[in-house]
C-alpha cells in the first residue's frame, strides 16, 4: 500500500466515519491476536520456569524471636538482620544483648 493515496478532504463525511468503523474493527482483531500470542507465551515461560524450580523459594522455617523490648514487651527481635532502633538505644545505655534476651 506504499503508492496509495487517498484524498481524505475529498471523501464525505459518512464515508470518512465508514472507514473510520472499518480500521477499528481491522485494529481490534489484529491488537486481540497479538494479545492471545502474548499471553500465550507468557504462560508458556511461566510454564517453563516453573519446570526448573528456579522460580520456587525453599521454605524457610519459622524464626523465632530471641530478644525482647524491656520497655514495650511486644516488640522483639530473632537476632537476624538490622537491629531494631530500640536494640540499638539499649545497647547504646550499657545494657549488653544478654540483658535483652527472652
Amino acid at each position: 500500500m506504499k503508492g496509495l493515496k487517498i484524498d481524505f478532504e475529498q471523501m464525505s463525511i459518512d464515508d470518512l466515519w465508514q472507514l473510520r468503523e472499518e480500521i477499528s474493527l481491522v485494529l481490534q482483531k489484529k491488537i486481540n491476536t497479538d494479545k492471545a500470542k502474548l499471553e500465550e507465551r507468557l504462560a508458556s515461560l511461566a510454564r517453563n520456569t516453573d519446570v526448573g524450580g528456579s522460580n520456587i523459594r525453599r521454605p524457610y522455617p519459622k524464626v523465632i524471636p530471641k530478644y525482647r523490648n524491656p520497655s514495650n514487651p511486644a516488640e522483639t527481635w530473632s537476632g537476624r538482620g538490622r537491629q531494631p532502633a530500640w536494640g540499638v538505644a539499649e545497647l547504646n545505655s550499657g545494657k549488653k544483648l544478654d540483658d535483652l534476651a527472652i
